[in-house]
């Protein structure tokens, strides 16, 4: 399959001044019991690196970053952390509620489930244990459903398959969810797609090139 380059990314540098833009960052946990998480390898780099860079190039940004350790924002960006799946569904709910944003990117790697049972206090770590898990509500779909006019902009990781394969994925979760633009990414090494709704696509070659491409392509909606 090959890449199709958009030409109008050529035209234009990217500038984003007063776009207000809303991004999620990091990973989600789940609670076992008082003290243990499902969790997954999010570092939130991704989103940090996009709203340092929309910050730069003159954009109101907010970010809504999880439990990845302390990060140090420029002033001009609204850091607000979450740490559970539901704070960060209520935190979302309640920035939307707030005002319209322009662009929503929503690089988060968000809990897919979640235990049926959450254990009170702390689970003996002598015995075994069998946790059932239930899937949890796609948070984009309804950040799709809350902003139809805002810019989305959504992710789609798939750790080891063909570039083919990455594309028809990321395309069938765009299409299901209504998203402006997916990146379609996967690791060691990393490489990434920008994708349109028209399904037209730009590679990128690491986070860096990423970040760039996008934040270009943006600047021209």
């Amino acid at each position: 399959m090959g890449i199709h380059r958009t030409s109008s990314l050529k035209l234009k540098t990217p500038n984003l001044k007063g776009k207000r833009i809303l991004i999620t960052a990091g990973p989600t946990w789940v609670p076992i019991d008082r003290v243990r998480v499902i969790s997954n390898i999010a570092t939130g780099r991704t989103g940090i690196m996009l709203a340092k860079k929309c910050a730069a190039l003159g954009s109101r940004v907010t970010l809504l970053l999880g439990p990845v350790g302390d990060c140090t924002m420029p002033r001009s960006v609204k850091l607000i952390r979450f740490t559970f799946f539901d704070d960060l569904k209520e935190k979302i709910e309640q920035e939307l509620a707030l005002g319209r944003y322009d662009i929503i990117i929503h690089s988060a790697a968000v809990a897919d489930f979640k235990p049926t049972h959450v254990y009170k206090g702390k689970i003996d770590s002598r015995r075994q244990l069998c946790v059932r898990l239930a899937p949890l509500p796609k948070i984009i779909e309804g950040i799709r459903n809350s902003c139809p006019e805002s810019i989305l902009v959504m992710f789609k990781l798939e750790p080891e398959v063909s570039d083919a394969s990455l594309i028809r994925r990321a395309r069938g979760a765009q299409e299901k969810v209504g998203a402006d633009y997916c990146v379609a990414n996967r690791l060691c090494p990393y490489r990434a797609f920008i994708i349109d709704s028209e399904g037209n696509r730009v590679v990128a070659k690491n986070k860096y090139d990423m970040v760039r491409k996008l934040c270009t392509i943006l600047n021209l909606n």
